[in-house]
């Protein structure tokens, strides 16, 4: 139908298969073999969870290599994102699920404790804001790892201090707040995450989440009692009571230990990332915006980040397409959203594993369909 450019490419990742960046260089390809006059803007995003670093980097930061503790303790090479005195600290990368295979899931000793060790990575490197990504992890301790790491004491009724993970805090007796890092006092801590979960309860971080962490249903009463355990002796010890806050819950609980403790301040993963990404300014003036993730669902409409890039470029007057692995919404969910057209790599490829293994290529042909359908002069 013809519209004017420059496109803006603006998918999340395709979990599994491609980085956020290579799903937007995979339709870039596409697109300029129809289109090769097109100006194409490419602006990944996440949401918080992993590829929040990623995201970071291509819109200009740059990357601090750190070795961090992994959540069983391996170690693990990762990197925080650093711009002038900004820092990004994604938990994906230190302690998330995707670090571990599915056998060696152990939900009880999981711990934050590397995300910590990265969050004073970030303080070393001199950030005065740091924007933690939470999402995709593999422990529930309740951030207890991530306090442990700036310098929180956790100790059982002998005072001998606890093993890392959610199990052990059954046996938590106090927590020491005295030796957190001094640095914390006058830094902003920016929560970004999709999740509005409290700590507790029915919506909590161990009934909802734990069991994608290979959580069995005695194990999820277990480590329900442990974060009641833990929570009370972070207020003992000082802490804000946010239990019940909104994204208490997020990353098996960091959220509240960067809530109670840290005094973050929670905002939507898509808008933090979006905004360190300069959107507004590659929005202006393009014609038409690209979203995309591997499945588009319900979830999405959650706060994803196709949902909230959609938002902006739809208050803007712009024009939406997806490009998706799968989609599972209707065409009236698709319109609530603004989305005007979906090119699903499925209807080029039935089979879903293929899709996965050559999601490149595929992207790469929907560029060119999508140079064909919506770019003017084509």
């Amino acid at each position: 139908m013809g519209l004017a450019t420059p496109v803006l490419l603006a998918p999340d990742k395709f979990k599994g298969s491609l980085t956020a960046a290579e799903v937007a260089a995979a339709l870039a390809d596409g697109i300029r073999r129809v289109a090769p006059g097109v100006d194409v803007r490419q602006a990944p995003v996440a949401d918080g969870g992993d590829g929040t670093v990623a995201a970071a980097l291509a819109s200009g930061f740059q990357p601090v290599p750190v070795t961090v503790s992994g959540p069983l303790g391996e170690p693990v090479d990762t990197a925080i994102a650093v711009r002038d005195r900004t820092a990004v600290v994604e938990l994906a990368a230190a302690s998330g699920l995707a670090l571990l295979p599915p056998d060696r899931l152990d939900p009880l000793r999981a711990s934050s404790l590397g995300t910590g060790q990265a969050l004073r990575a970030a303080l070393d490197a001199g950030a005065d804001t740091i924007v933690l990504g939470v999402g995709g992890s593999a422990c529930t301790d309740g951030g207890a790892g991530l306090l442990a790491a700036l310098g929180a004491r956790l100790t059982d009724a002998a005072g001998r201090p606890l093993p890392p993970g959610g199990g052990p805090l059954a046996r938590l007796e106090s927590v020491d707040l005295s030796d957190l890092d001094r640095r914390l006092a006058d830094r902003e801590i920016v929560l970004a995450s999709d999740v509005d979960n409290p700590l507790l309860g029915s919506h909590g971080a161990a009934r909802v989440y734990g069991p994608q962490k290979g959580v069995g249903p005695e194990q999820v009463a277990e480590l329900e009692r442990s974060l009641e355990r833990w929570a009370r002796a972070v207020v003992a010890a000082g802490g804000r009571d946010a239990a019940a806050q909104p994204g208490a819950g997020a990353a098996g609980g960091v959220g509240f230990a960067a809530l109670s403790v840290l005094g973050a301040r929670m905002r939507p993963g898509v808008e933090v990332v979006l905004e360190l990404a300069g959107f507004e300014r590659l929005l202006a003036g393009s014609g038409l915006v690209v979203v995309g993730e591997g499945s588009l669902d319900e979830q999405t409409l959650r706060g994803k980040g196709p949902a909230g890039v959609a938002a902006r470029a739809r208050a803007a007057g712009i024009p939406v397409v997806a490009v998706v692995g799968r989609c599972r919404l209707s065409a009236a969910q698709l319109r609530e959203a603004g989305i005007a057209d979906v090119y699903a790599l499925v209807d080029l490829e039935p089979d879903s594993q293929r899709c996965v293994q050559q999601a490149a290529p595929l992207l790469g042909r929907v560029g060119e369909q999508l140079a064909r359908d919506w770019l003017s002069g084509t």
